[in-house]
């Protein structure tokens, strides 16, 4: 059974196709974790999500900032911008199904795999967070996810504060404060302050920010973090870092990290989206 860590897929279906095709995928031996943001930007949402809902357990799958900006704007808490291309998804007959599904999905995993930890999140972790802490911040909000009261969440999603953990944060801006760090997170200072603005890739560090993986003494460097969401950083693969979202709606690529095995190193392969939008 091969384990693959998938990077941002964004509605590009045929890209995941290809992928899938490459690495010569079944659903009754391998499994796959997708890093979140499966949905939006890319031209057949609705596609990515019902080939995932068809592989049952064998596609395992985070959710991103559009995954829940999806949800946001089904329950009328976000109008859906230009650049979105959500309609698919939002007008289908089988709607409720797919945003059904997507309630069932995390905001991240702990895998144990050949004697390693791995921590797999769509954007990052904050540097006072362990990876014990990180996955029942995430069980919080996924009770909340799959609850009555995510519409009401929903509709206060959106915002860049607080900036800093505490454990005593409480209601919607603890809430928010995970899903900011699990699903937007970037660059941060070494006391885990978070900032939004910036989306380049890690030279771009605003004054007093570094990356978040950079941070000195960050608590979660006991695991291998997986992760996505940050197209201009690219495949970052190091013994503590894996970054896989490369791209692939901007022209970029698809990627998936095939776990190794045995004495098996990993192996990265990756596809060329043949229906990439352009940046504005």
């Amino acid at each position: 059974m091969a384990l693959y860590l998938i990077g941002d897929v964004q509605g590009c279906d045929s890209a995941l196709q290809g992928l899938l095709d490459k690495i010569s995928f079944s659903p009754s031996r391998d499994t796959l974790y997708l890093l979140g943001d499966l949905v939006n930007r890319g031209p057949d949402s609705a596609g990515v999500l019902r080939r995932l809902m068809g592989f049952g357990a064998s596609a395992q799958c985070l959710l991103g900032n559009h995954d829940l900006h999806l949800l946001a704007a089904a329950v009328g808490a976000r109008r859906p911008s230009r650049k979105d291309t959500l309609g698919g998804v939002l007008q289908a007959p089988d709607r409720e199904a797919m945003l059904a599904w997507l309630r069932q999905q995390h905001m991240a995993f702990l895998l144990e795999h050949q004697n390693h930890s791995y921590l797999l999140v769509h954007a990052g972790v904050l540097p006072t967070w362990t990876a014990t802490q990180t996955m029942a911040l995430a069980a919080e909000f996924e009770a909340v996810l799959r609850g009555p009261d995510l519409g009401d969440f929903l509709h206060q999603m959106y915002g860049n504060t607080p900036t800093q953990w505490h454990d005593s944060l409480t209601g919607i801006e603890r809430l928010r404060m995970i899903v900011n760090a699990l699903t937007r997170l970037r660059f941060c200072t070494a006391e885990g302050v978070m900032e939004f603005e910036t989306n380049d890739g890690a030279h771009a560090a605003p004054v007093g920010y570094l990356p978040w993986y950079d941070v000195p003494e960050r608590k979660t460097r006991d695991v291998t973090v997986a992760f996505g969401h940050w197209s201009t950083l690219g495949w970052l693969g190091r013994d503590d870092v894996f970054a896989l979202d490369s791209g692939c709606v901007w022209g970029g690529q698809l990627s998936a990290l095939k776990l190794g095995t045995g004495t098996a190193a990993h192996e990265l392969i990756q596809v060329k989206c043949e229906q990439a939008q352009r940046p504005e």
